[in-house]
């Protein structure tokens, strides 16, 4: 896991997985990697920008851009980081 701020509350999320089933597993490691990086700032929210997914020889590796805010940003792909957080803590997907 790489986490690179790019401008203000942009961040850019480079994830590497072993033994993912697909690309569904990689997008979820990356969601909640950002979750707990807005926690982590202080921020309550992100917002999905994008993510890239590729896989060579059984190594996952996802490139995932999020913005994080203190309130609920406006678009579909928003994410409430404390409950995305908690729910990847349930479910054994790390975080930052």
């Amino acid at each position: 896991m790489e986490t690179r701020l790019l401008d203000g509350d942009l961040v850019n999320f480079h994830v590497t997985m072993r033994g993912a089933r697909n690309q569904i597993d990689v997008e979820a490691y990356a969601e909640c990697a950002a979750a707990q990086y807005a926690l982590i700032r202080g921020y309550g929210f992100a917002r999905h920008l994008r993510t890239n997914v590729d896989e060579e020889g059984g190594l996952w590796r996802g490139d995932a851009v999020y913005t994080i805010s203190p309130a609920l940003p406006r678009g579909s792909r928003t994410i409430d980081a404390e409950v995305t957080a908690l729910a990847c803590a349930e479910n054994g997907i790390p975080m930052v």
